[in-house]
Formats: C-alpha cells, sequence, structure tokens
C-alpha cells in the first residue's frame, strides 16, 4: 500500500504546489506588466471614467458609431460568445434579424458590403473594436444625425484608426474612443 499511497500523496503535492501557488503568482506577476498593471485601461471624459479600453460597450443613436455585437448584452461580468455556429438556426436569425437592422440605418448599403463584424459577435463578446470598414460604413449615418459635414467625420474616423498589436491582424478602430471624440467634436462647434 505505501507504495501507491506515498507517491501518490508526492505528486498531489507537487500539482498543488504548482497549479495553485506556482502558476497563479506567475500569471498575476505577468499581468503587473500590462498597460494598467491588471486592472484595465480606464477610459476618461472631462475627468470622469467611462469606460475600459478593451471592454465594448452599447452604442444604439444614430449620433454614434455602433460597436461589434455581444453575445452577453455587453456584460462584463459573464464575457463569452454565443457558441452557435453557422449552421444553426438561431444563430442564422440573429445575424438576418442584425443585417436587416443593419439596412434599415443605411439603405443605401448592399448585403455584400456589410463587414461581417457589424453583424456577429466575438468570442468574448464585449470586443471594443470595429474594423476600419465598419467604422468607414457609418460616416454618413453618423455625420447626418450630428448635422455635420461627412468629411469631419472622415477625419475623426481616420485619426482613430490603431494599427494591429505587433503588426499582426487588421487596422481597427475603438469605438468608444471614437464616440467621445465625437462629443467632443460636437462640444467644440
Amino acid at each position: 500500500m505505501d507504495k501507491h499511497v506515498i507517491p501518490s500523496i508526492k505528486i498531489t503535492a507537487l500539482t498543488m504546489l504548482l497549479f495553485g501557488v506556482v502558476y497563479p503568482l506567475t500569471i498575476t506577476a505577468i499581468s503587473w506588466l500590462a498597460p494598467g498593471r491588471g486592472d484595465g485601461v480606464p477610459v476618461e471624459q472631462d475627468g470622469v471614467v467611462v469606460g475600459y479600453e478593451v471592454i465594448g460597450q452599447s452604442f444604439r443613436s444614430d449620433k454614434f458609431f455602433h460597436g461589434r455585437p455581444s453575445a452577453v448584452n455587453y456584460n462584463p461580468a459573464s464575457t463569452g460568445g454565443s457558441n452557435k455556429g453557422p449552421s444553426n438556426p438561431e444563430f442564422l436569425a440573429t445575424v438576418d434579424q442584425r443585417i436587416a437592422d443593419l439596412l434599415k440605418l443605411h439603405p443605401t448599403l448592399q448585403v455584400s458590403q456589410i463587414p461581417i463584424d457589424l453583424v456577429t459577435a466575438s468570442g468574448g463578446g464585449l470586443d471594443p473594436h470595429i474594423s476600419t470598414a465598419s467604422a468607414r460604413i457609418q460616416i454618413a449615418r453618423v455625420a447626418n444625425a450630428r448635422q455635420l459635414d461627412p468629411s469631419i467625420i472622415k477625419k475623426l474616423v481616420e485619426d482613430h484608426i490603431e494599427t494591429p498589436d505587433a503588426g499582426m491582424g487588421p487596422s481597427r478602430v475603438n469605438v468608444l474612443k471614437l464616440n467621445i471624440a465625437l462629443e467632443k467634436l460636437n462640444k467644440n462647434d
């Protein structure tokens, strides 16, 4: 019996030490190297925190750029995707409804011009970014709703295009930062 019990106790203790102490401390130490030291990077407007750089928010007014849909209703306490694949009828119905809603907001848009990120949620459900194509599609709607020259809104979008992290992936636009800039633009009028 000692031949099996003692090695089992040693392996259990080693595993508990490794995954219960060493691993969590290592991840915590790595998070301290991240922007915001693992607490996130707050985004402020007029000295008030209005969100975080990497957590998407819902913007539904025509006066704002709309972000990517969320499978978790933008709740950061329950991140995650819908886990519904492209053959799931409920997923297809949701995407079809999002396409119909988008076409109502942008009547000159063709279905083939709609970027995928405007009608599907991200895997985490809280993506704060949209593609540059998604931002550009919304310029006319936002300019019209704010009664501004579309070239002003276009320049604002171009100024908020972020290059990919470590040079990998497509350029993108942080929706919260862009909408804050829109608000500042209107205050300066």
